[in-house]
């Protein structure tokens, strides 16, 4: 539930009281509109299917996800009939149950193999802190010197995978200047990440100077397709330890799932956004990212800078939320998942509506926590009660872990994308507004975090 505190209204531009669209009540069309539009949006996207485009040791994979993105941008964008506010507006409120229910299928696929830590080498837990420390400490001064502004924040505290794209809608706000950074990194990596890992693998491979078990673990991105990218690129360097290299990748990635999310949120977070304002007053940028020499620090924090660049985003009206609106949520977030799970996997099961319905009900009290609890958003509290809820060791283990066993989260999660990219023409200036620079810092922000990782792997391995 995106209230006032989750979503962080501070870093959205201010609106005053005469310019604030007033809310509005939706009516049923609009409802049915948006939910069709998405739903056979991420059907088109599963029917196109994935793609693999061979090139060399590299390889490119295309997948629904990226699909769903695409189009829905593309609806969002064109000028023939417009994506207006009111439907923007609706977008939100199913976005909101939408994150949360993908969320939590996402923390059924942890749980059960939570008891693997105790197999877990110091090497693979300790390549975490890579992921955290690389992409902060070295492409964060970059983007802040380019000039992205707060987008820099938004673009290097993590590699900005499906998770995290989550986490910023809640905690930032879809027309905040850090959603933008996160969404710009995350269309990069799911169109180049995986291409790009494998040939930056590939190369570091070639050299030499690591152990490839060091940088098998440095793959563990939390992404599976630059992951196998990776994986591709150091089998065919060393074919005789091509196992070990998949297994050890795999481990590192489930690590990554399980722990990555929360040090991202809870420490490479925190730690971007204070170096941030330090760089900011180093290279002399404001929160815009224009040059205004030294900025004054206004009461001690550098505050000097006050404006919020929205670059001509519209600001959306607030659908009227009630009971009844919250059900058609839930229930086009059920229904549309089961039908795009059953679409993309080939087949159904009767137990798959009872796995649809425990996400549901994992996320309806996750939405009510982050109502009680504002500091802690939906998203946080509906990864962590999934993934015990699916714990081996818990009573509820066995059942859950087997309910939502054959639910895809990939497909019953994509109206989420789609929504987003529905939503896009809102925020398309601001996008255009990065240009060039999301791609620098982009890929610096998955080299830092793949060549940390696999560093601190290499020193562990050899302690």
């Amino acid at each position: 539930m995106r209230n006032e505190a989750t979503t962080a209204q501070g870093s959205q531009p201010p609106v005053s009281a005469a310019t604030r669209p007033a809310p509005f009540r939706a009516g049923t069309r609009l409802w049915i509109g948006v939910i069709a539009v998405s739903t056979a949006v991420s059907a088109a996207a599963i029917l196109i299917g994935t793609h693999k485009f061979q090139m060399g040791p590299a390889a490119i994979v295309l997948l629904p996800i990226l699909w769903a993105v695409l189009i829905g941008s593309a609806i969002g964008i064109q000028k023939w009939k417009p994506v207006g506010g009111r439907a923007r507006a609706v977008s939100a409120h199913l976005m909101d149950v939408s994150i949360v229910f993908f969320l939590a299928g996402l923390g059924t696929g942890i749980g059960p193999s939570l008891t693997k830590f105790a197999d877990i080498g110091p090497a693979i837990l300790l390549q975490e802190v890579g992921h955290v420390v690389g992409t902060v400490i070295l492409a964060l001064p970059v983007a802040v010197a380019l000039g992205m502004g707060r987008a820099a924040v938004g673009a290097t505290w993590s590699i900005d995978r499906e998770s995290y794209l989550a986490f910023a809608i809640q905690r930032f706000g879809v027309r905040s200047p850090e959603y933008r950074g996160v969404f710009s990194v995350w269309v990069l990596g799911s169109v180049f990440g995986a291409v790009f890992i494998s040939i930056l693998a590939g190369l570091l491979g070639g050299l030499d100077f690591f152990d490839p078990r060091a940088l098998a673990m440095g793959l563990g991105l939390g992404s599976a397709s630059m992951m196998l990218g990776g994986v591709g690129a150091l089998s065919i360097l060393y074919p005789e330890a091509a196992g070990e290299i998949m297994a050890l990748a795999a481990l590192s990635n489930l690590v990554t799932n399980i722990v990555g999310f929360y040090a991202g949120v809870f420490i490479a977070l925190p730690l971007c956004q204070r170096l941030y304002r330090m760089w900011s007053r180093l290279f002399g940028r404001d929160d815009l990212g224009r040059r205004v020499g030294k900025v004054r620090a206004e009461g001690g924090d550098g505050a000097g800078v006050q404006s919020v660049d929205i670059h001509g985003i519209e600001t959306d009206p607030a659908v009227v939320r009630t009971p009844t609106t919250w059900i058609i949520a839930f229930a086009a977030a059920g229904g549309g998942g089961l039908l795009l799970n059953a679409l993309g996997t080939g087949s159904f099961r009767a137990l798959d509506v009872v796995g649809v319905l425990v996400l549901l009900a994992l996320a309806a009290v996750s939405l009510v926590l982050a109502k009680l609890v504002p500091a802690v958003p939906s998203s946080i509290w509906v990864l962590a009660l999934a993934t015990i809820a699916s714990a081996s060791f818990m009573p509820t283990g066995a059942f859950v872990a087997s309910a939502a066993q054959n639910i895809n989260v990939l497909y019953a999660g994509l109206p989420m994308i789609a929504l987003i990219g529905m939503s896009l023409g809102r925020d398309i200036k601001a996008l255009r507004s990065l240009s060039w620079k999301v791609v620098v810092v982009g890929l610096m922000t998955l080299t830092a975090s793949f060549v940390a990782a696999a560093a601190i792997a290499e020193a562990a391995l050899h302690l």
